[in-house]
């Protein structure tokens, strides 16, 4: 009976009937008509001896028969109608993606030209990312001095999404190894097995250390077939750093150097896109460009199958009938 409760999940294969719901009020006002119209009349010459009369048992429970019968009509209706529960199952075929985000995480991140500063900028619009790709394989690193598989390849969002949100600078060597940031997300990606590989490198400065060239990370990246696309963050000119100096930690204006001939030169070989990204608006228009150009196809079959469950009504119908007509004939029978 759990089932008849849930009628979020409920359809009726002969709706029509229910229309016969409607007889009901009639059904009643002609009860009480008749009842009226078949009320005894006797000539007595007081009625003070009927004063403290009350009516019986069986008088007061008289309106059960109809009650019953009341209830066996709209469980018959019900019947009629044929409720099914329905139960609908989907089958997702998806050729997803494997991303690897690669994101820098030197001191130079921490410039205030994207608010809060550039790496908090880069962590939301990362994880809003990974929240439009729910069927793609995303994975995670971090560089600066040197490189760090701060999340392997995953389908486990929130996983990903909560290794998203613990990168911070200052957990690596400083520097910007760009060919490391490069080399390590290309051997996150070379066993993957989607349709395609597709590797997203931010940064905000120019290769200045690590042990692999970015020229030989490109060259690695051509050989496993990975698609990159870059993305250079800073505004132009200059941009507000904090710095530690002897009076603490104070805010110095830098110049911005992004060695963007490169980024190009990284993207355009692999069949990916280079970006610029000078603000917080465009930093999420630039992900939102890159979800769309990476689309992925998703097959959704819809199965839905459908359990009788006009039974319960038959059988209430019939019992009430039953008990009616029991009740009628027995314990509540007159004499005409």
């Amino acid at each position: 009976m759990s089932a008849l409760l849930d009628w979020k999940y409920i359809n009726f294969a002969h709706p029509y009937f229910l229309g016969l719901l409607l007889l009901i009020p009639f059904m009643i006002w002609w009860q009480l008509r008749k009842k009226k119209g078949d009320q005894p009349a006797m000539r007595l010459t007081t009625l003070s001896g009927m004063a403290k009369a009350k009516p019986s048992a069986k008088v007061r429970l008289r309106p059960v028969l109809f009650i019953l019968r009341i209830i066996a009509f709209t469980a018959l209706i019900v019947a009629l109608a044929r409720p099914q529960s329905s139960n609908v199952t989907e089958s997702i075929d998806s050729e997803g993606i494997d991303i690897v985000l690669s994101i820098d995480v030197s001191g130079s991140m921490l410039a205030e030209d994207l608010r809060p500063n550039r790496i908090e900028a880069a962590k939301k619009v990362a994880i809003d990312f990974v929240d439009q790709r729910p069927t793609d394989r995303i994975g995670l690193v971090v560089f600066a001095g040197e490189s760090f598989t701060q999340c392997p390849i995953t389908i486990d969002h929130n996983v990903l999404k909560e290794q998203i949100s613990n990168i911070k600078s200052g957990v690596l060597v400083d520097g910007t190894a760009i060919g490391m940031g490069l080399a390590t997300g290309v051997d996150r990606l070379r066993n993957a097995t989607g349709k395609s590989r597709v590797l997203i490198l931010l940064t905000d400065g120019v290769n200045n250390t690590g042990l692999i060239d970015p020229s030989t990370a490109l060259e690695i990246a051509k050989a496993y077939k990975v698609r990159i696309y870059t993305i250079g963050v800073g505004t132009q000119g200059n941009a507000a750093y904090p710095v530690q100096t002897p009076m603490g930690m104070q805010k110095q204006m830098m110049p911005v150097q992004i060695d963007e001939p490169l980024m190009r030169k990284i993207a355009g070989e692999t069949g990916g896109k280079y970006f610029r990204a000078t603000n917080n608006k465009s930093l999420a228009a630039i992900y939102t460009e890159i979800n769309q150009l990476e689309k992925t196809r998703i097959d959704i079959s819809t199965y839905k199958h459908y359990a009788e469950l006009f039974f319960p009504f038959a059988l209430i119908a019939i019992i009430c009938l039953v008990l009616e007509l029991a009740l009628r004939y027995t314990y509540f029978r007159t004499i005409t």
